[in-house]
């Protein structure tokens, strides 16, 4: 189950430095709702309290690149993002380990 909705971990520096403060991102189907996500990451990680889980939806952004035949333009596709915020007392999540 955990699988089907976490699709990949979110590190961006900016999330990078939120995760020393408890909060972490996670790709999640878009179908996805907030009680789902909570049980697939406790179940992957399951050492850890979850506090809150906060979604958005990431709109897709119109890429142009220049060829030779001329511009050539498409979309890069939208995606759900959830953040969980772990409680001050929670084990911390340790993304690296798993690479």
């Amino acid at each position: 189950m955990a699988q089907e909705i976490l699709i990949q971990p979110l590190v961006t520096e900016k999330l990078s430095a939120q995760m020393e403060e408890g909060h972490y991102a996670f790709v999640v189907r878009k179908d996805a709702n907030k009680v789902q996500i909570k049980k697939a990451v406790q179940a992957r990680y399951p050492d850890i309290k979850i506090k809150e889980v906060r979604t958005m939806i990431v709109r897709g952004k119109r890429r142009r690149q220049q060829t030779r035949a001329g511009v050539v333009e498409g979309r890069v596709a939208a995606f759900k993002k959830a953040i969980v915020t772990l409680q001050p007392d929670s084990a911390q999540i340790d993304f690296f380990e798993e690479i």
